[in-house]
């Protein structure tokens, strides 16, 4: 291993060289890596070190666990096919990650403007502070400095406060989620989520054997309150997944008014809420509003991640909840989510000096103008072949086709022209948005985003149906 920089930490090091192995094995089968103590012995680092390292590579899909086996580094598919999975989302996954790929559906918002330099200067200097003794000590549902920013920051009123001991912070979304689903014992449960939905979401609630009920969202970004009441009276319905603000992917804002009759609604049913909070910061409004404003605060869990507004750096999911406050600590510990307490200090820092607030204006602005030029784009060259509601935050636009079209094709032709798009189809499990897309600008790499639109163009009218 080369000698670290001397501004790297030692798992930047260890990252690297498990990188250049991962390189090195390039295979079509899959490759098993040093376990952590090999690697530990090897380059003289701590076994915590390498665990964070890989843990890294887990989340970018480099490499993945298997129980009491190690860490293996997955089999690269043929270059020559790249559309050779049978599965979207898989293909759309691996392609992204290919070299020279334009991925025109990028969803990582804050890869315009990431906060890694302010975060990795404030851990040095905290990692200067702290003995390392106290660096140590195990707090298995998060570090208490980033859980009280986060209750302050959450909390509104007296109705709608939180306190520390309703935060829990793991290492990423996925993992919290998986919490959750054990927690509420959603497994053959009935959840009604709104439609389109992120599709990570969907396939855990689907893999743990969940009864998912799509509940479309409408044009305007409003929810049809008729139909939430119809499925409200004839289904046992245990949980309804929402977002907060942001209606992602489409970029929708629900009204004040939707928002109060949403919370009636389920107030009267006594129906438990999981609020999607993921977006949130992004929402450019300016209005602050949130759903759970008018929610019951008794029959109400929050989620999120630092990773769409702060970057790759800050790859942690929470939770808020007030109730399964034994069974969460439980989950958590029984998980031994491995987080740098230094890192959850500097976030926590950043959150409660205001610094977030003037990284999020900035975002909010980078964000609306490269999504304004490519709106232009598509109203300049498509407007005869896709429809789209302009949104209120985030990175993607949703579009669709005014023609029927066959949007796998659209997807497969584009892929063989080292082009990604992301089809409606995977934002649903009962095959809604069929027609539909998620485009946005922040992956076309060196391309010229005009040329991209025109084989998008040809793409669509080549792939019509009839």
């Amino acid at each position: 291993m080369k000698a670290p920089r001397e501004n790297d930490f030692v798992y930047q090091a260890v990252y690297r060289y498990l990188t250049m192995l991962i390189e090195e094995a390039g295979s079509h089968a899959p490759v098993r890596m040093p376990s952590l103590r090999q690697l530990a012995d090897r380059l003289n680092v701590s076994i915590s070190t390498v665990q964070y390292a890989y843990s890294l590579l887990e989340k970018e899909g480099r490499v993945y666990s298997i129980a009491k086996s190690g860490y293996y580094a997955p089999a690269l598919l043929a270059t020559d096919t790249p559309d050779s999975g049978s599965d979207l989302l898989e293909t759309v996954y691996v392609n992204a990650r290919r070299p020279g790929m334009c991925v025109l559906s990028a969803d990582e918002p804050a890869s315009l403007q990431p906060l890694d330099s302010p975060l990795l200067t404030l851990e040095r200097e905290l990692l200067r502070q702290y003995p390392r003794q106290l660096q140590t000590i195990a707090q298995p549902c998060g570090e208490l400095e980033l859980r009280t920013v986060l209750a302050a920051r959450y909390t509104t009123s007296t109705a709608n406060c939180w306190y520390a001991d309703d935060v829990y912070v793991g290492a990423d979304l996925r993992g919290v989620l998986e919490i959750l689903i054990s927690v509420l014992q959603l497994r053959q449960a009935t959840v009604v989520v709104e439609s389109p939905c992120d599709w990570v979401i969907l396939r855990l609630l689907d893999a743990a054997e969940v009864r998912v009920i799509e509940l479309p969202v409408l044009a305007e970004g409003a929810l049809d309150l008729t139909a939430l009441e119809g499925l409200l009276k004839r289904e046992p319905v245990k949980l309804v997944l929402l977002s907060s603000a942001l209606s992602m992917p489409q970029g929708n804002l629900l009204s004040a008014a939707n928002c109060q009759a949403i919370a009636h609604l389920l107030g009267c049913h006594g129906t438990w809420v999981l609020e999607n909070d993921c977006y949130s910061e992004l929402d450019e409004s300016g209005s602050g509003q949130r759903l759970r404003d008018w929610l019951d605060p008794d029959r109400l869990l929050v989620f999120s991640t630092f990773e769409k507004f702060m970057g790759a750096e800050a790859p942690f999911g929470f939770v808020l909840s007030r109730h399964w406050r034994s069974e969460l600590q439980r989950h958590f510990l029984l998980r031994a989510f491995r987080l740098s307490p230094i890192r959850q200090k500097a976030i926590a820092r950043l959150l409660g000096s205001g610094r977030l607030d003037q990284h999020l204006a900035v975002l909010r602005r980078m964000l609306k103008e490269r999504r304004t030029q490519l709106i232009q784009l598509l109203r300049e060259r498509l407007v005869d072949a896709l429809h789209m509601v302009e949104p209120q935050g985030g990175a993607t636009v949703w579009v669709g086709s005014l023609r029927p079209v066959d949007m796998e094709r659209v997807f497969h032709r584009l892929l063989r022209q080292q082009i990604i798009v992301a089809p409606g189809a995977l934002f649903s499990l009962e095959g809604l948005h069929s027609d539909y897309l998620r485009l946005s600008s922040l992956g076309h790499g060196e391309r010229d985003l005009g040329t991209v639109i025109g084989l998008l163009g040809d793409a669509l009218r080549l792939s019509q149906r009839g």
